[in-house]
């Protein structure tokens, strides 16, 4: 036991100085001198005994304080309100403190020996072992936090861990309040205002949009929101994060709600929402990022709120076809632009998507006749898969010097090029994507399908129209106005023609005014009806899969309608294209669905609706797309029968909550 022996010291060196003053005095006078020093012998033997005394008093001190020391550290680790575990390398427990019986439900509390996955199975015990950190867990839905690290007691044979738990409720309703407060900005737009009006007297203009702002008001109060009008057509909503949740919770029901509105003309108004929840950026950003979440509402076709949460987009409503404009006002300025861009090229190169259609090629065709007409050099690019348009290129000897393919290209290097991609805006599903990858900065977008979260990024100039039946029609109305003295050949109009009708089912589905306005500038122009039949004959092998994949279907409560087709044969695509527009035909059926074996790592499917249910967003769940009637999506890596349960899954989910 350490002592303070300082005292002592001090007293010695008194006494020192003290027989020093006796010797002086000794040499004066020896009788004086014997007295003072019998008197500093009596002094040394105080001092001395003093010394032992408090001496063995401050020992008896220090072994009582370390004896209550430890007495009082026992009971403090046992009785801490944070949980203590002592576990070895099996997994059981060694020793505990008394918190634990809080939060285990066994009576009595466990003992030595127990395994600790019985009472908390979510703290991986053998993947921690041998480690420190902290690790998170939930256990009868109540968080805790565990730091951990090894420990090696002396004269234990085998090394233990101890971990610290802890309860993180109230962390975590902190945490939940701080989340639930979050600044939440959105805009919201009446997608169709240019629509809806014409046609409506001013008093039934003013009652319309009044009732709109009302049934705004109203849903932006009942969430504890604030609104305000900016714009004719525009509305700001500012909320916080638990009025989003709210309104999510509903799935947005003032979309339903306004859409319930109609004029004297009968056409129902449809609402574009973007929202965004403030992640601790400036003000001006968050305003940036909800111009974006809006212009990808209105880009998939409106009448839908896309909301951007925890790093993650969702999408709401979607249930209304996307208003035909009837203006091509845009289509015009979109002409006159691109004219520009590819006057400025020194070379175009024109694509479409992987395994193209009759509308992609179409399209891409009619893309190169306006680039031909400009003088500027062309090369339209093909993907190595492309069987379902082996009619039409076979029948264009003369255009074949056109057509190249990924590696050609990327041998080249144009200095100023231009890259024109049509019917699709997705980076991944392209014709050639290490193309895009190249002239990214040079790129010009034309597309019918509803826009995607994960379209081409910056493109110089990005025609996205979801009303439209085809990008072939959008094509066909950019000719219109790309130049007057522009003369379409017999050969690119049918082609743009046959694009038309394969996404349109011979004009059945999504075909508008405006699609038979198209339709009747490529017959002026001379596309062949002969040439055209004779595209869309099929073989009798194709009718055989075609019957095959309708015998083999299940019908599901709620119209819809599933097949699969698991081998892997020639133009599956298009096989399963037609078994999806055919089973759509049977009668109560809203949805057909066809999972086919597209290649041997890769499983695709075609989807088809008859106009009340929206296809679209559950083929976003398979990282596909297109639109309410028409979508698809390619998986790599899966199989087919998890595909197919995972398909039904879904869409039986969906008709549940929309049907």
């Amino acid at each position: 036991m350490p002592r303070n022996l300082s005292a002592w010291a001090d007293v010695c060196i008194l006494l020192g100085a003290s027989f020093a003053l006796v010797a002086v005095l000794a040499s004066l006078n020896l009788y004086m001198g014997a007295i003072s020093a019998v008197i500093w012998i009596c002094l040394l033997i105080f001092a001395r005994e003093r010394h032992l005394s408090r001496t063995a008093h401050f020992d008896e001190y220090c072994q009582d304080l370390v004896r209550n020391v430890n007495a009082v550290t026992n009971y403090a680790v046992k009785n801490l309100p944070q949980v203590i575990l002592i576990v070895d390398d099996e997994g059981n427990l060694q020793w505990a403190n008394k918190a634990l019986k809080r939060y285990v439900k066994t009576n009595p509390m466990p003992e030595k020996g127990t395994p600790v996955q019985d009472f908390w199975p979510n703290l991986p015990i053998k993947s921690l072992w041998g480690m420190s950190g902290e690790y998170d867990f939930m256990e009868d839905d109540t968080p805790f936090r565990a730091v951990y690290q090894a420990i090696k007691p002396e004269g234990e044979p085998k090394p233990l861990m101890a971990f610290y738990v802890t309860d993180m409720t109230g962390p975590a309703m902190l945490k939940e309040m701080y989340m639930q407060s979050r600044l939440v900005l959105a805009f919201i737009q009446i997608d169709n205002y240019d629509e809806v009006l014409p046609g409506l007297s001013e008093a039934e203009r003013t009652s319309l949009l009044f009732a709109v702002k009302q049934k705004l008001e109203g849903w932006a109060e009942n969430i504890g929101g604030y609104l305000r009008q900016v714009k004719d057509d525009t509305f700001l909503a500012v909320m916080e994060r638990r009025s989003l949740d709210q309104a999510i919770a509903a799935k947005f029901e003032v979309l339903d709600q306004v859409r319930s509105l109609r004029g004297s003309n009968q056409l129902p108004v449809t609402l574009s929402i973007g929202a965004t929840v403030s992640d601790a950026q400036a003000t001006s950003d968050l305003g940036t990022q909800v111009q974006k979440e809006l212009d990808l509402a209105l880009g998939r076709g409106g009448d839908q709120a896309v909301v951007l949460a925890d790093g993650k987009t969702q999408f709401f409503g979607g249930k209304a076809q996307a208003a035909e404009k009837h203006t091509k006002v845009r289509a015009r300025v979109v002409a006159h632009s691109l004219k520009e861009l590819i006057d400025s090229a020194s070379e175009v190169l024109v694509m479409g998507h992987q395994n193209e259609d009759f509308d992609a090629f179409g399209a891409a065709l009619g893309v190169t006749r306006m680039v031909r007409h400009s003088k500027k050099p062309v090369r339209l690019v093909l993907s190595p898969m492309n069987e379902g348009i082996d009619k039409i290129t076979e029948l264009m000897g003369d255009y074949k010097a056109l057509f190249t393919r990924e590696a050609e290209v990327l041998e080249t290097e144009p200095a100023n090029p231009l890259l024109i991609v049509v019917d699709t805006h997705i980076p991944h599903m392209t014709a050639a994507p290490k193309l895009l990858q190249k002239y990214g900065s040079r790129v010009v977008v034309i597309d019918h399908h509803r826009r995607s979260e994960t379209a081409i990024a910056n493109p110089l100039l990005m025609y996205l129209e979801p009303s439209s039946s085809s990008t072939s029609e959008l094509v066909t109305e950019l000719l219109s106005y790309y130049d007057d003295n522009l003369n379409l050949p017999r050969m690119e109009a049918t082609a743009l023609y046959a694009g038309i009708i394969v996404d349109t089912k011979h004009f059945s589905v999504q075909a508008g005014s405006r699609t038979f306005e198209a339709a009747a500038y490529l017959r002026r122009a001379g596309a062949d009806p002969v040439v055209i039949r004779h595209l869309f004959r099929e073989d009798y092998e194709t009718n055989i899969a075609v019957a095959r994949a309708a015998a083999s279907s299940k019908l599901y409560d709620g119209g819809l309608i599933i097949t699969s087709i698991p081998e892997v044969i020639p133009n599956i695509q298009v096989i399963a294209a037609q078994a999806a527009d055919s089973l759509l035909s049977i009668e109560g059926v809203h949805m057909s669905i066809v999972v086919f074996q597209l290649k041997p790592d890769t499983v695709g499917i075609s989807a088809r609706s008859s106009g009340e249910l929206n296809v679209q967003v559950i083929m976003e769940q398979f990282g596909g797309g297109g639109h309410q009637n028409v979508a698809g999506a390619q998986i790599k890596n899966a199989k087919l029968p998890e595909i197919m349960e995972k398909a039904v899954n879904l869409a039986t989910n969906y008709i549940k909550e929309n049907g």
